[in-house]
């Protein structure tokens, strides 16, 4: 059985989607509420493999984490969170889960892999995935698909990874080095120590800032979070350009309103069968019942492939050939990356 651990996108979400789901207790309350509210199993998942005709079972734990927790300094019921629901996932007897949205960021940032037990459990962290291998290829996959839907030659382009030294931003700079060696490759981070060791792993790419950036790149790969003050403008993004949004939530598609600015949702795949679920309506994807977080995915494909470890853990350790794994058991399952602008 796979698990998903996942989180709402903010206390107004959760209220109404606590309403939805028939948790009239949890509808009307406040952050303080949702900062002692213990993880929940919410949805049973059926999913089926293309190649084999295999059916798999899952489980979603809603950890009842909230992004307004970060930003109220509220770090302890954050951390707590992501462990009261490992811990939850693995007294269920889920034999891989992923991590997904904040709560990888959370466990990475906060080294929270020194907290080996949780109340009387002790955490199996091989029973756990941040999904972040998956991701990176799929974003990858957008980035090659959708500059040829756009005659966009990856060979002559200038591609920006706003977020380079980040777990997935350092797997994309990677691949696109060694995999499709795109012309020019502009490295965007706030850590400079990081970003020197990028390039110097790298061998290449030119360590630039965003607002240099944005006016050369013919694709923009968006995998960090927003600085404050910042929002993007059309006229200041080149004409064409493909924008791969890879945060969470996904809004870049409502500020950049421009019909040469093409912005395809960044790590969401869709599957070929339906999917048996209800927590993708929820999350307002288009297609509820197909699409949904390649990071989710991810514990799907070790679940089908009965490969039960952390195949994504700790940071800027994603290689090259494990993205070439996941993705050819991502095609064999049938999941392929969503390309719809």
């Amino acid at each position: 059985m796979f698990g998903l651990i996942g989180h709402l996108t903010s206390l107004a979400h959760a209220q109404s989607v606590a309403r939805d789901l028939g948790y009239p207790e949890y509808a009307d309350q406040g952050l303080d509420f949702w900062c002692s509210a213990p993880p929940q199993i919410v949805d049973n998942i059926t999913v089926t493999s293309v190649a084999t005709g295999q059916t798999i079972e899952g489980r979603y734990v809603e950890s009842c984490f909230l992004p307004e927790m970060l930003a109220n300094r509220r770090i302890k019921a954050a951390t707590r969170k992501v462990l009261n629901a490992m811990a939850h996932a693995q007294k269920q007897g889920i034999n891989i889960t992923a991590l997904g949205g904040f709560s990888s960021i959370i466990f990475e940032n906060f080294n929270l892999h020194q907290i080996e037990k949780v109340r009387n459990i002790k955490l199996e962290f091989e029973r756990f995935t941040t999904g972040n291998t998956h991701t990176a290829y799929i974003i990858c996959q957008q980035v090659e698909q959708g500059a040829a839907q756009l005659g966009i030659e990856l060979s002559k382009a200038t591609v920006a990874v706003c977020g380079a030294t980040g777990d997935i931003g350092s797997a994309v700079c990677r691949w696109l080095d060694r995999r499709v060696d795109v012309a020019d490759l502009l490295l965007i981070a706030r850590d400079r120590d990081r970003l020197n060791a990028l390039q110097t792993e790298l061998g290449r790419g030119k360590i630039i800032s965003l607002e240099e950036a944005l006016p050369q790149a013919d694709i923009v790969v968006w995998v960090a979070s927003m600085p404050k003050g910042i929002q993007l403008e059309a006229n200041k993004l080149k004409h064409p350009c493909l924008l791969i949004d890879g945060g969470y939530p996904k809004n870049l598609d409502t500020q950049l309103q421009h019909p040469e600015v093409f912005v395809l949702k960044g790590g969401i795949v869709e599957h070929s069968l339906d999917i048996d679920w209800r927590i993708m309506k929820i999350v307002s994807m288009d297609i509820p019942a197909r699409q949904l977080f390649a990071c989710f995915a991810e514990s799907m494909l070790l679940e089908f492939e009965k490969i039960y470890t952390n195949f994504s853990w700790g940071r800027n350790q994603i290689t090259v050939e494990k993205m070439e794994q996941i993705g050819k058991w991502s095609v064999k399952h049938g999941f392929k990356p969503l390309l719809s602008f």
